[in-house]
């Protein structure tokens, strides 16, 4: 079996607006942090009572870098960014408070069987920044693919802006979903799809000139807001969509991290080929 691993970096870029902090502590750090009684989350010597501290003070009982083997203790990283960094999953919460009637569902309470089935990508190389992918895109592309869509395949619709990956054109050069093409395929069954742009919908500034333009807001992420109508999840910033092989007769797993509560978490998103 191959497997394509179709997730970004979580990393600093200019693809990213939103911040991503990794702070870092080497194996000779840790060990010189330790060996002075510290722990990285508040730096307070862990110090139990008077006699820990006499022994402490005297270096009875004091690790240094040397008590390590090679004098490396472990590596750490701190890291803060936002949930939809890198390559991640937007839950029903994330749309909106209600989906279907119904509180909308956290990445925490989504079935563990959406995110592992059978993928098929649709070719959209051919939409334009600021571009909408319509209805009649999707059923085209299914037609010269000559792919009837079951429920529960995994979408993945590939733009080629993964190309644009790092640098500033990401985040506004690329084509978005339409709300009627994503209930489309909720329509055919479909709960988990993805795109390998920065978000879903077309980028920001191409929604909000025409809002601007317009006055209308269903400009405004449609294709998110139709998560609060019809449930469904869709994957954002995904790549090498180019290197699957064959757009379907392919796996997908994309499980989402459990963060309690939230809207959206990081995946690891890879398709596996039978050889």
């Amino acid at each position: 079996m191959k497997m394509i691993d179709l997730s970004v970096n979580l990393e600093k870029n200019s693809g990213e607006p939103v911040d991503v902090k990794i702070v870092r502590t080497g194996h000779r750090e840790g060990a010189d942090a330790i060996g002075r009684g510290l722990i990285w989350s508040k730096r307070r010597p862990i110090l139990r009572n008077v006699e820990s501290l006499i022994h402490y003070l005297t270096g009875k009982r004091r690790l240094s870098r040397h008590s390590f083997p090679d004098e490396e203790f472990l590596s750490l990283e701190i890291v803060t960014l936002s949930s939809h960094a890198g390559t991640h999953m937007d839950a029903p919460e994330h749309f909106g408070s209600m989906s279907e009637g119904h509180r909308a569902r956290t990445i925490d309470e989504l079935p563990l069987e959406w995110f592992y089935g059978d993928g098929v990508i649709l070719d959209m190389t051919h939409k334009g920044a600021g571009e909408f992918i319509t209805l009649r895109d999707v059923v085209e592309s299914l037609e010269k693919l000559d792919y009837e869509l079951k429920p529960m395949d995994i979408v993945l619709i590939h733009t080629g802006t993964d190309k644009k990956w790092g640098t500033p054109a990401y985040f506004h050069d690329a084509p978005g979903m339409s709300s009627e093409a994503t209930e489309y395929l909720i329509d055919q069954g479909i709960k988990v799809m993805g795109i390998d742009c920065y978000g879903f919908d077309r980028p920001f500034p191409h929604m909000i000139e025409d809002y601007f333009a317009t006055g209308n807001s269903e400009f405004l992420w449609p294709a998110h807001v139709l998560g609060r109508h019809r449930e469904y999840v869709h994957m954002e910033r995904l790549c090498n969509l180019d290197q699957v092989p064959h757009p379907f007769h392919f796996k997908v797993s994309c499980f989402p991290v459990k963060l309690t509560g939230s809207g959206a978490s990081w995946i690891r998103a890879v398709a596996m080929v039978q050889d």
